[in-house]
């Protein structure tokens, strides 16, 4: 049995999938000026925030990386506007803005909700016209709520993957 594993393993199985990011919202009504990470994480999840912290810390030192509570958090809309746009010029590069966001917001104490930010992150990954599609508040926001709706309802938590239209895992676990 051990032999039949380990040769399995060998074959280095291939798999077609494709990523493509879609809108949730922690708090629809969070400020868009932003408020203190570790305050709003606080508020937003009472005792629970601590493990949360805890919990990240350990899921980003076991890939390198340093989690960070610094910062802001905030509304979220611009950034799920931009990776919209972002995706229809191509999902590897969507893929590319996410990362982006993800590694500013999480180990450098950047606001998502930042514009700056966000147009740094989208040059990085060589995003065109993110400036005039930011500029104007409604592109993009009907695209937004539609996959909010369609994607993001009875989502408890974040990472949450679909996968073939029903396996589902979410909250980023561990794997077993």
């Amino acid at each position: 049995m051990a032999a039949a594993h380990s040769s399995n393993a060998e074959k280095k199985i291939k798999y077609n999938f494709e990523l493509r990011w879609h809108p949730f919202q922690l708090d629809s009504n969070a400020p868009k000026e932003g408020i203190d990470k570790k305050e709003y994480y606080i508020r937003k999840f009472g005792s629970r925030s601590e493990q949360m912290a805890t919990r990240m810390s350990e899921v980003f030192r076991n890939v390198g990386l340093e989690y960070s509570m610094s910062g802001l958090a905030g509304n979220t809309m611009d950034s799920h506007r931009l990776i919209y746009f972002v995706g229809q010029q191509g999902l590897d590069k969507q893929h590319a803005l996410v990362e982006e966001l993800c590694l500013g917001y999480f180990t450098q104490g950047k606001y998502i909700g930042d514009q700056n930010f966000l147009l740094e992150c989208a040059a990085k990954v060589g995003v065109k016209g993110a400036d005039d599609f930011l500029k104007n508040p409604n592109n993009g926001l009907k695209g937004v709520e539609d996959e909010l709706r369609t994607y993001s309802s009875n989502i408890g938590g974040v990472q949450y993957y679909v996968i073939n239209g029903n396996h589902k895992l979410s909250d980023a676990q561990p794997t077993p």
